[in-house]
């Protein structure tokens, strides 16, 4: 009897999209598509143009910072077009006439900020029928508002640090008012975009003055800005997993960020750009706080109702304290991101990361969980 051979699952490796964290979601597809395992899984790179198209990535495709540029997904690839229903991918050949890709088993969605980790994306695949890694719609749209975020973490008994809200209506009609409120966090404060990540659009005020300017900038990128008061404590992040099966979620070692330099804090430079930023792991943290913050990481991730993943950040004041900063459902995930090294220390390598969610994924069943 000849041997049968099963399929590999399809897996897509979704990257870029329409917002300033475009070429961050670039390198971090490119760690994935060097580290997946080939021999159990069919992979299909598909690129997200900053106009929205969804094009086969080329050959030519760029996943790296070269020359001091950031990639782009490159548009000249085959338009590619997602039916309703769960329907196979189609692509648009030069003569513009359909042929079937085929069926997709599992999108990996390595994509940040708005139009992507927000719960777009997820509600497009989601729609689709067709499985994905990661957090679901609500958890993948509370994640990427800040402000909403809180208000999750804090109904749920976890301390997070005093915030102002400004929305947009707010800043046009009521400037006086919402200044008042920002002034009654004290200086220093921190102003940053509601709705964005890696940094971006974050600045430091000292003053009335600096402020205007930093919610100028800051809304830039969304009309609905952040600020929050100044914490004095270091700066410690932990990643949640899934577990596969019924068990909870696991929560890695924690680690601390230092940041180098001429950097007041842990900015886009800092992340991305040279080498002035460094993760130590295990994190010295007195006590049981380590157990503590664990602990709290994983009652985050279930507060939103996460899955698959989450990198959830804390402050730890120098009296001890625990305040939950924020929690990324799809955080960076080159493999020199700190969530793929938390979880490298705590003993799961980035390859086995990988394939761990794309077995979770595999396992979810589309539609209401």
């Amino acid at each position: 009897m000849s041997e049968q051979h099963t399929p590999r699952p399809r897996v897509a490796i979704l990257f870029g999209g329409r917002n300033s964290e475009h070429a961050v979601s670039i390198l971090g597809a490119g760690s994935v598509l060097e580290v997946i395992d080939r021999s159990r899984y069919e992979v299909i790179p598909i690129g997200i143009a900053r106009d929205g198209r969804w094009v086969l990535a080329s050959g030519d495709q760029s996943y790296a910072i070269e020359g001091g540029e950031l990639p782009s997904v490159d548009a000249r690839g085959a338009e590619l077009v997602l039916p309703s229903g769960g329907g196979p991918l189609v692509v648009h050949d030069a003569a513009d006439v359909p042929v079937e890709l085929g069926r997709v088993d599992v999108v990996f969605p390595v994509m940040h900020g708005p139009f992507a980790e927000d719960g777009t994306i997820q509600g497009l695949l989601e729609m689709a029928g067709v499985r994905y890694v990661g957090s679901g719609v609500l958890a993948s749209a509370v994640g990427m508002d800040k402000a909403y975020m809180k208000m999750v973490l804090a109904a749920s008994g976890l301390p997070v640090g005093p915030y102002v809200t400004i929305r947009d209506r707010d800043w046009r009609v009521d400037r006086d008012r919402v200044l008042k409120e920002v002034q009654e966090l004290g200086w220093p404060v921190f102003v940053k975009p509601a709705r964005a990540g890696s940094s971006q659009g974050i600045s430091k005020a000292s003053d009335l003055e600096e402020l205007e300017r930093a919610v100028e900038l800051a809304r830039e990128h969304d009309p609905k800005v952040l600020v929050e008061a100044a914490i004095t404590g270091r700066e410690i992040e932990c990643a949640v997993l899934e577990s596969l099966g019924d068990e909870p979620p696991q929560a890695s070692l924690p680690g601390e960020i230092l940041v180098h330099g001429d950097h007041e804090f842990y900015d886009f430079e800092a992340k991305y750009v040279g080498d002035d930023m460094s993760l130590v792991v295990p994190a010295d943290l007195p006590g049981g706080l380590t157990e503590d913050l664990r602990a709290m990481a994983v009652r985050a991730f279930e507060a939103l109702g996460c899955e698959g993943l989450a990198r959830v950040d804390f402050f730890c004041t120098d009296d001890g304290r625990l305040l939950l900063n924020e929690i990324n459902t799809m955080p960076g995930f080159t493999a020199m991101s700190a969530a793929p090294q938390l979880w490298e220390a705590t003993g799961l390598p980035y390859a086995e990361l990988v394939d761990r969610l794309i077995r979770l994924a595999l396992e979810r069943s589309p539609g209401l969980r």
